[in-house]
């Protein structure tokens, strides 16, 4: 699951499982258990979340505003820049675009 080809995997296919996957191959990221999910963080920067289907990042501001724009994305509570994508299944194309937010966000958690 945790190529990011636009192809399902398997029964698996939750955000956050393809979270947990990509997670396994990014330096400095600490996974934090919350209440409905987890919190992803670059040091001390939260750059992602899950809870139950959907999943929350925190993007570069042109990426967010673009993300925004596509289906069943809209803002996040969190604040400026995140972005809620509760897609109403999992998909391939519903994973290809969270692994590349997901990348986006944790790249972005750098600065």
């Amino acid at each position: 699951m945790s190529a990011i080809d636009g192809t399902s995997s398997g029964s698996d296919d939750t955000l956050a499982s393809l979270f947990a996957g990509l997670v396994q191959d990014l330096p400095e990221v600490t996974v934090v258990d919350t209440a409905g999910g987890s919190e992803y963080r670059r040091g001390d920067r939260a750059f992602a979340a899950t809870e139950d289907r959907a999943a929350e990042l925190r993007l570069h501001p042109e990426v967010a505003e673009a993300a925004r724009r596509t289906s069943h994305t809209t803002p996040s509570k969190r604040g400026p820049g995140w972005v809620r994508f509760e897609p109403p299944s999992v998909d391939g194309f519903a994973l290809d675009r969270a692994g590349a937010w997901f990348l986006s966000a944790w790249r972005a958690a750098e600065r």
